[in-house]
């Protein structure tokens, strides 16, 4: 949230994390019914901690959807999941 009360920035770290997403298949990713397709659902990064953690074979086929932005693959998920400004 922007805020002019007091002058404080607009924290955009913060919200890159906190938007809400989706595992979802590849397959299914960015269709019309994807929100039914939803395997899990919670933060961004959650979502990328969950991918990450999972075992290679299982998540090749999985992508996070990122409300109002894009898809992230498997390998952008390990990438963000190394981050130095990743909260989890």
């Amino acid at each position: 949230m922007n805020t002019t009360i007091r002058a404080e920035a607009h924290d955009q770290g913060q919200d890159f994390w906190n938007v809400h997403a989706t595992i979802v298949t590849r397959e299914a990713a960015g269709g019309l019914l994807h929100g039914f397709a939803a395997l899990h659902s919670g933060s961004f990064a959650q979502m990328v901690g969950l991918l990450a953690r999972m075992p290679e074979a299982d998540r090749a086929d999985l992508v996070i959807e990122r409300s109002g932005d894009r898809n992230y693959g498997p390998e952008e998920a390990l990438e963000l999941y190394g981050r130095e400004d990743y909260p989890l």
